[in-house]
């Protein structure tokens, strides 16, 4: 058996949703289409928010869906809503990389850490 279930994956998609709103996903296609458009992102060069290891792509994909890392969005919000998780993966991937740096260059400053969390910071307020 697969793990997530179809099933499973339905029940934690809308489970985000107010008891009012309609569910996003209502049928297996949904989920394809989903999961596919986002490992076709993945292919094309876009940072999985997991660990890939050797997964495959849409493997990956299937499971940033079930762990809540990845948000199914209505049509009209999607273009807000990618360009907003794109520049938040921008920050944090400068931010990694910059930790990583410092990790490897023990003689930084602290004042170099303060201006990182302060460009953390106007990053969020900006948006």
């Amino acid at each position: 058996m697969i793990h997530p279930s179809y099933k499973e994956l339905i029940e934690v998609i809308n489970a985000e949703l107010d008891i009012d709103e309609a569910p996003l996903v209502t049928s297996r296609y949904s989920v394809v289409l989903a999961t596919s458009k986002r490992a076709r992102q993945i292919i094309g060069g876009a940072k999985p928010s997991i660990r890939q290891g050797k997964k495959k792509p849409l493997s990956v994909a299937v499971e940033e869906l079930y762990k809540g890392n990845i948000h199914i969005v209505k049509d009209g919000e999607s273009e807000i809503e990618e360009e907003l998780a794109f520049e938040e993966a921008k920050i944090e991937e400068k931010t990694i990389e910059e930790i990583r740096t410092q990790e490897s260059n023990p003689g930084d400053t602290k004042d170099e850490v303060a201006e990182i969390q302060e460009e953390i910071q106007n990053g969020e307020a900006e948006q």
